[in-house]
């Protein structure tokens, strides 16, 4: 048996989420926006989901979800030289860590608020 969760993340406007994710490697694996009033993206096996809700203030986190990687640095690379800090809306791409829960991670907080952390598992990462 396969299982698998997807998250159903909050975006004030769905056409501009979907810029954003597809500067970062993903792309629109549904109908245009405007078409559903939703979004599925993809990256890989990466898949998140959004639904226009005007009502978010991007500077709260407004949901949050974890993406698990094989390489958190490499990624970081990618993305960090992609994703230019916004003061106005929150957007930013923070540092990668050693967590005491034995992940390598970093975040990245789109202009919706919504927090996604990626991480690679130490363990699995110097094997």
């Amino acid at each position: 048996m396969s299982e698998r969760a997807v998250p159903i993340l909050p975006s004030r406007d769905l056409a501009k989420t979907l810029r954003f994710y597809e500067a970062l490697g993903f792309e629109n694996r549904g109908a245009p926006p405007e078409e559903w009033n939703y979004l599925i993206l993809g990256r890989g096996d990466v898949e998140l989901h959004f639904v226009e809700d005007d009502s978010v203030d991007p500077l709260r986190t407004a949901s949050a979800c974890y993406v698990y990687v094989s390489d958190a640095d490499a990624l970081f690379r990618e993305w960090s030289g992609t994703v230019r800090p916004d003061q106005a809306t929150g957007t930013r791409v923070t540092h990668p860590v050693d967590t005491d829960y034995g992940m390598r991670e970093f975040a990245v907080v789109d202009d919706n608020g919504n927090l996604i952390r990626i991480g690679t598992d130490i363990s699995s990462a110097s094997a």
